[in-house]
């Protein structure tokens, strides 16, 4: 009985090995990737790459030095007025406590080291992916062209294309920007693609009925019905950019990253508490303030918005005025 057994294991396991394609060879595919990369993109292609990282530079540098040179005060006003204005005056305290507790902990530069990152990754992310949705959105072609590359783009981890990207474009942080543009553009691209296939074919119709051109139809009508869509896109390639912030500390991008990245090789918990608590106040702030812009006005809650505090405050002005005066001037 068991020389049986053992007999249909063998038997089993000589079928196993007959089936399986690597009895007759491997495909050498790493080598095949390694040698494109290293023997033929990075020679002929790497001042083409360094040159087209010129903008990204720029764009960061200016915003970043701008951020340093700021005073702490203004900053702090400029984000509580606009998370009153557009999110309320919740997030508005929300804001004012939590960039106060970045200044006091000593994390005020690195701050706005990780807001210039993230903003000139977003920055480049909408002027990229806003046309290539629109894009997608009038050709199913072009879409069905572009979807498998965001499939790709998405599910693929960001340490696989750290090490090309080192080899093109160097250390530092506009290669962590870049990192970063790669790994959150995606989301912007397909909601404004969906935002804008989602608008109601009698409106577009009724456009090009009243003698609008293509364009006309596509400023006037579909981005505008469409805004709410892209605005979750935005959203969402914004919280995907402060996601990059630790990884992009790999390959030498400065900010939050950097702190948890420094704390994680010394093994000090404080230091990375403090650089993860940053990040997650500062991903709050942006997602609070990005989500309600894109709500719009009638999704606010108009009673503490700029606007509104100042009608309350003419309002109560007003009202004291007229109980300040005699009852008969007031029915006046």
């Amino acid at each position: 009985m068991a020389s049986d057994a053992g007999g249909l294991a063998g038997a089993v396991s000589s079928a196993d090995e007959v089936l399986r394609p690597s009895t007759y060879g491997t495909i050498p595919l790493d080598d095949w990737v390694e040698t494109v990369v290293k023997d033929w993109l990075v020679p002929n292609f790497r001042p083409a790459f360094r040159a087209a990282q010129w903008p990204v530079d720029k764009v960061l540098s200016n915003l970043n030095d701008l951020l340093q040179v700021i005073p702490f005060a203004a900053i702090l006003a400029i984000f509580v007025l606009i998370a009153w204005r557009f999110a309320g005056r919740g997030v508005a305290i929300f804001t004012l406590v939590s960039l106060a507790l970045l200044e006091t902990v000593g994390l005020w530069s690195e701050t706005m080291t990780t807001l210039s990152m993230i903003l000139t990754a977003v920055v480049f992310c909408a002027a990229v992916g806003i046309p290539l949705g629109i894009l997608a959105a009038g050709s199913d072609r072009f879409e069905a062209i572009l979807r498998p590359i965001l499939d790709i783009m998405q599910t693929i981890p960001p340490f696989v294309y750290l090490v090309p990207i080192v080899m093109l474009f160097g250390v530092g942080m506009v290669p962590g920007v870049i990192a970063t543009i790669i790994f959150a553009l995606p989301p912007i691209i397909r909601l404004t693609n969906l935002g804008i296939r989602q608008v109601r074919d009698e409106l577009v119709e009724a456009g090009y009925a009243f003698g609008s051109t293509r364009r006309q139809v596509l400023i006037d009508i579909q981005i505008p019905l469409a805004l709410r869509t892209i605005m979750a896109g935005l959203n969402q390639t914004l919280m995907l950019a402060l996601s990059m912030a630790v990884i992009a500390a790999l390959i030498g991008a400065g900010g939050l990253g950097l702190t948890v990245f420094t704390g994680l090789g010394r093994l000090d918990v404080g230091m990375a508490f403090l650089g993860g608590l940053g990040i997650v106040l500062l991903a709050i702030i942006l997602d609070r303030i990005t989500q309600a812009i894109g709500a719009g006005p009638a999704a606010r809650n108009a009673s503490w918005t700029l606007s509104g505090f100042f009608k309350r405050l003419l309002g109560y002005a007003r009202s004291g005025s007229e109980a300040g005066r005699p009852s008969g001037q007031a029915a006046e």
